[in-house]
């Protein structure tokens, strides 16, 4: 565990706008910094960064946050793993916390682990550029496979010697344990012989989406039909071929901004797809899909296009992946390659542009390749035609999205020609037995019939967050202020005229909104503006100042999001064109007391209306039932003065009813 005194250090050191200049081109706007989105394909900048605030914000995603968010969002690290390269990028020494003596064995392992892989792939690449041998035959290989030399060390590809333990031998010189080297499978321990699992083979490292190296897939270059032609890493503490995608960490960027991601199989597939300028593209390491691989590409796009080889034996046994997609939510379509090809020699022999098109024009969805492949052999068959019908159907079924269900039968209708009738009762009875073996006790009872329209949710909770959000905005940009304010009671004069009085007083901003919260008991309805809103009230308590830094900087992403979009939204003008003709917006601090008092007041008059409307469907209740006369009269009283309140309201924001 990373100590707090290192995560405070690293936010209290890093700039903003020098983490996110390294990744971002920002030009000064103001007092701020502008760019185009690096999360979308823009010709107008969007993307702001407020070095004040230490906040961006990138309008064309809604995406925003501090410098750590942006790591997590644009590099997809982990939140331990931004901490580490910050720390890194301004040189700030890690302190980590007291773990317990197995916890710090585990850990110590799993690093050392890390370490020696890191060093392994040091050392096949430089077997491969700088070596006779690694010259001669595993530079040569990648050469004759039309690699460049930036794809070459883009990659990270690399050598080992054929030789029995030129590998192990160099790196126990180097003093890496051979217990490590044994762990993460580099080398072979048998008795007392020691030798390298990967002689004689080209190296393609295996990295996780932040780029440690996990393992090595090993391609030989022997002519020996005994030997495997590709070989991974065992499984291991940090390798789990089935939670690996190769090349993710190379397509992580590309695939969020193009908002799709290619699947293909190999590993140079992906090279040969990168070089030519498809970048987005990952493989699953010759393995069948896993429900751990989806997920991580859901965690960058909700888009996968699976490239097929032209290769009908092949495409058939890979098509249940399809279904593993669909479960997980996720939009899939399909690409096959003309027979004989692969996505591999497919690149190598045309230009990108011919690629592209080629991807656009053969991108089909999985109920039109289902059926371009297996419908021909059926055609003449009624009973393989209805078996293919119901696979279509039971892939239909796994999506979650009744929407998405409900066209994906309309198109299975058209294309195979049956009504949607027919398919929507398979559907309903796939899906109750799907329900039956989940849950047996809990049978489903309605069929699906389509979709139903979801209720229109009412104006005025849109409102009420509406005025929840501004309090919060308040709070955090004026909270510590001491303003005057200006309040008005109702009283009645000599006449007996009823007047507004004006009363004059000072306040802290934060003290002012919590006393009339308090007064009314009025509670926040969004669990987010809740917890601010808690912890506002308790840095008041404690007499402490209000930073908005406390929230941009916090553990809850909720927390640190919300406030991002709110802080930002003050900045959203000089994205557009108001200051090109002298329009300036003007200052809030100028009006800061009737702005209080006007959402505080609009805060009461939204609550009162519903107290209102309640206490109408109650009278409207009882003059049903056999209730007494006197339970009618108390509610009636209640509205009375409920509406005599919120006519005081109207009048102190200057309005009538």
């Amino acid at each position: 565990m990373i100590a707090r005194d290192t995560i405070d250090k690293v936010f209290e050191t890093a700039r903003v706008e020098e983490v996110i200049g390294d990744f971002v081109n920002l030009k000064k706007a103001g007092a701020n910094y502008k760019g185009l989105s690096p999360f979308t394909d823009e010709k107008t900048p969007s993307f702001m960064v407020s070095p004040v605030k230490q906040i961006w914000k990138d309008f064309s995603t809604g995406k925003g946050g501090n410098s750590i968010t942006f790591l997590m969002e644009h590099e997809h690290y982990s939140y331990p793993e931004a901490i580490r390269y910050l720390a890194k990028k301004y040189q700030i020494e890690i302190e980590e916390t007291v773990q317990n003596e197995e916890e710090k064995k585990r850990s110590n392992e799993k690093e050392s682990m890390f370490l020696v892989s890191e060093y392994a792939k040091t050392y096949f690449m430089d077997t491969l550029w700088n070596s006779e041998k690694g010259k001669a035959i595993g530079l040569s290989y990648f050469k004759e496979r039309g690699f460049t030399d930036e794809t070459i060390r883009k990659f990270e590809l690399g050598y080992s010697l054929d030789e029995w333990s030129a590998f192990t031998d160099e790196a126990i010189s180097k003093k890496y344990e051979i217990e490590f080297l044994d762990k993460t499978g580099l080398t072979i321990v048998k008795d007392n012989r020691k030798f390298d699992r990967f002689k004689g083979r080209v190296m393609f490292p295996i990295q996780s989406m932040s780029g440690r190296i996990l393992g090595f897939g090993g391609r030989t270059l022997s002519t020996d039909k005994r030997a495997a032609k590709y070989l991974n890493s065992p499984e291991s503490d940090i390798y789990h071929k089935s939670k690996v995608l190769y090349g993710l960490y190379q397509a992580k960027q590309s695939v969020a901004k193009e908002d799709n991601c290619y699947l293909v199989e190999g590993y140079t597939d992906v090279i040969s797809m990168w070089q030519s300028g498809i970048e987005n593209v990952v493989a699953s390491s010759g393995t069948a899909l896993t429900p751990d691989q989806i997920r991580l590409i859901n965690r960058l796009t909700n888009n996968i296009t699976v490239l097929f080889d032209g290769d009908a034996a092949g495409i058939r046994a890979s098509i249940r992946g399809i279904d593993l997609i669909l479960e997980q939510g996720m939009n899939v379509k399909v690409v096959a390659f003309p027979e004989g090809d692969d996505p591999d020699s497919f690149a190598k022999a045309r230009t990108s542009e011919e690629i592209k098109e080629y991807l656009h024009e053969h991108s089909q969805d999985f109920i039109q390749f289902k059926t371009s492949l297996l419908l021909e052999e059926t055609k003449n068959d009624p009973i393989k035609r209805a078996e293919l019908i119901r696979d279509i159907v039971s892939s239909i079924s796994k999506i979650p999205n009744n929407i998405q269900k409900e066209i994906y039968v309309q198109e299975c209708a058209r294309i195979m020609n049956i009504s949607e009738s027919v398919l929507f009762n398979e559907l309903s009875q796939i899906l109750k037995r799907g329900a039956k073996e989940a849950h047996p006790s809990k049978v489903q009872k309605t069929p699906f019939t389509g979709v139903k329209k979801e209720a229109k949710k009412i104006e005025k909770i849109d409102q009420l967050f509406q005025m929840e959000k501004k309090i919060i905005e308040i709070l955090l940009l004026y909270g510590n202020e001491q303003v005057d304010f200006v309040d008005f009671t109702s009283e009645i004069d000599d006449n007996g005229k009823k007047k507004m009085v004006k009363n004059n007083y000072s306040n802290i901003v934060c003290k002012e909104i919590y006393m009339h919260l308090q007064e009314d008991e009025i509670e926040f309805t969004n669990p987010v503006f809740l917890k601010i809103y808690y912890e506002i009230i308790h840095l008041l308590n404690q007499e402490q100042g209000i930073s908005a830094d406390l929230f941009t900087n916090h553990e809850d992403v909720d927390v640190s999001s919300t406030v991002t979009d709110i802080l930002m939204e003050e900045e959203r003008h000089i994205l557009s064109s108001w200051e090109k003709h002298d329009i300036f917006v003007k200052e809030k601090e100028s009006y800061l007391p009737k702005l209080v008092m006007d959402v505080l007041y609009n805060l009461r008059r939204l609550l009162i209306a519903e107290k209102i409307d309640s206490l109408k469907t109650d009278l409207q209740s009882d003059q049903e039932s056999t209730k007494e006369l006197m339970d009618n009269t108390e509610t009636l009283e209640s509205i009375r003065d409920y509406t005599a309140l919120k006519q005081l309201l109207f009048e102190k924001l200057n309005r009538v009813i």
